[in-house]
């Protein structure tokens, strides 16, 4: 039996009056990719945001419920930028940041006080590694990231958000602006670092949350219909809407 790595119990979120979250129940095992699926609008990403508090940044948000990270209160006292630095994220574009590949890579450890050149070094190189990109781009850690092409720079965010070594990788749609090859090895890069950490991933690609999630959670108008082991929710569906969207006749 796999660890709880993430519990949520009766999240409902407001924007403003607005409900986009409703009585959200998710409990997220470690080691295992868990994958958002469901029409544009119904919630995913919104509820993605609230694992690591990006939606503290929105003006007029209200956040009810009970999100536990191993235990430990979310939105309790906890710091916020331990907390992302926990929970890591990559984001639907590619965003590198306009600087060298080093530096980018070496953002968030020098954030976190790592100034010393042989310790950057290192986690530069093994995150780079880790994101399946350190062969493609080691003799040119010197020149801007945004020379990269799309696939290559969200691997770059993707080893930037490991730098800080975080228990949990949230990922936003992280293939939707990639060519099929590209997505291909982020997908292979997925089922490789869910080794070591956590993952939840936002997809609106069907074959892809049945190509590596363990997990699956359909969304619907800020609610969780369904929510099983990935093979169940593609072959047997409780909900009729599951099977709707999943089949393509709605969504």
């Amino acid at each position: 039996m796999s660890n709880l790595k993430l519990s949520v119990k009766d999240l409902d979120l407001y924007y403003g009056e607005f409900q986009a979250l409703k009585k959200i129940n998710l409990q997220v095992e470690e080691n295992k990719i868990t994958a958002l699926i469901g029409p544009s609008g119904c919630g995913k990403s919104t509820f993605l945001k609230t694992l690591n508090r990006m939606n503290d940044l929105i003006e007029g948000v209200k956040i009810q419920g009970d999100l536990r990270l191993d235990g430990q209160d979310i939105y309790g006292d906890i710091d916020v930028i331990k907390l992302r630095k926990r929970v890591g994220m990559v984001f639907q574009k590619p965003n590198p940041f306009p600087m060298s590949i080093y530096d980018n890579i070496a953002y968030g450890p020098r954030t976190h006080g790592i100034n010393k050149k042989n310790e950057l070094d290192e986690i530069v190189e093994t995150s780079l590694k880790n994101a399946a990109i350190w062969d493609e781009v080691k003799d040119r850690l010197k020149k801007n990231a945004l020379g990269l092409s799309g696939g290559q720079q969200q691997r770059i965010c993707i080893a930037r958000a490991l730098a800080t070594q975080p228990e949990i990788l949230l990922m936003d749609e992280p293939t939707s602006a990639l060519d099929p090859i590209s997505t291909l090895k982020i997908e292979d890069l997925a089922a490789e670092l869910k080794k070591n950490y956590t993952i939840v991933i936002v997809t609106h690609n069907m074959q892809q949350a049945g190509r590596i999630s363990d997990k699956t959670a359909f969304f619907l108008n800020g609610e969780i219909v369904e929510y099983d082991d990935t093979n169940v929710i593609f072959s047997n569906p409780r909900d009729t809407r599951t099977e709707d969207y999943i089949t393509g006749r709605f969504g």
